[in-house]
């Protein structure tokens, strides 16, 4: 793909005190162009925490800093040792992230996944558990109102639910529909997945015993591409897609959306993060973070 052209023009956002930093329209380098962040996650203070889907490390970006420190060093857990999913708890002070480790040497590649948690303040170790199964791939989670943590597994069209206060997770969901699952998030207390293999969103249904049902498919108003990370804001779902290059804003109302474009010219977007009047944008090809205003 062709470079994204550079301007080092940074932009202060008045009257937004916890952000202290608001990046360049350039972005800010994670580590180097090969670093590749897939997710990323903003801590209370305004820290940027960003996995790296190439290394067994996870950065973050001090607020008013334009340089990625290693935060979390997990090379000890051996070659292929990388990270997807990143989300600050604030209630807990923890750091959920997903940690993957490919065995090389094995055809098709076995991935495994562990569900991690750290200190988000020291980055010291909390919970680990590994996902079930030869090979799966944790991807993405998110916070339900309850407390407990839904976790997306991509490989397997699994969703896990992790209860506050266990350290075991529990199959919450499994369908042919999921397969491909990736960007999960609670919006008004409805739990919405999309689909990276099959370019859709779903809705997941929640009985009043806390049991799902059958993932209902929302009507788009125009297609998606490869959508990948997914949160949260103003009553609306930010999504990354990928496959376009570009971060789109969902407004959902009942089992239709619309889907409205407000950056393109992306190389390969996988993580979106809302952070008040801006979204942080992970944008993986280019092994850097950026931000664009939040739309009104």
């Amino acid at each position: 793909m062709p470079h994204l052209c550079v301007r080092w023009i940074c932009a202060a956002l008045a009257g937004f005190a916890v952000l202290l930093q608001t990046g360049c329209s350039n972005g800010i380098l994670v580590g180097d162009a090969k670093s590749q962040p897939e997710s990323l996650t903003l801590a209370p203070d305004g820290t940027l925490i960003v996995g790296s889907a190439s290394s067994p490390f996870i950065y973050r970006i001090r607020p008013g800093s334009k340089r990625a420190e290693k935060f979390i060093d997990a090379s000890s857990e051996g070659v292929g040792t990388h990270f997807l999913g990143m989300l600050a708890d604030a209630a807990t002070n923890t750091l959920w992230a997903c940690e993957i480790i490919d065995k090389p040497g094995t055809a098709p590649v076995n991935t495994r996944s562990v569900l991690r948690s750290f200190d988000l303040t020291t980055g010291s170790a909390k919970l680990r558990w590994q996902l079930p199964d030869e090979s799966n791939l944790c991807n993405d989670f998110s916070v339900a109102p309850d407390k407990s943590l839904y976790i997306s597994d991509t490989l397997n069209g699994r969703i896990y639910r992790l209860p506050a206060d266990s350290t075991t997770g529990e199959l919450f969901v499994e369908d042919p529909a999921l397969s491909g699952i990736d960007g999960i998030t609670f919006l008004n207390g409805t739990l919405y997945v999309d689909n990276l293999f099959a370019n859709k969103l779903y809705r997941i249904p929640i009985d009043n015993a806390g049991k799902a049902g059958q993932p209902v498919n929302i009507l788009l108003g125009r297609p998606i591409n490869k959508p990948d990370g997914m949160r949260a804001s103003n009553g609306k779902l930010l999504l990354a897609e990928s496959g376009s290059g570009q971060i789109s804003v969902v407004s959902v109302n009942g089992d239709k959306a619309d889907v409205t474009t407000i950056k393109r010219g992306l190389w390969a977007p996988t993580g979106v993060e809302p952070a008040g009047a801006i979204v942080w944008i992970a944008e993986r090809g280019t092994g850097r973070v950026l931000s664009v205003p939040m739309p009104k």
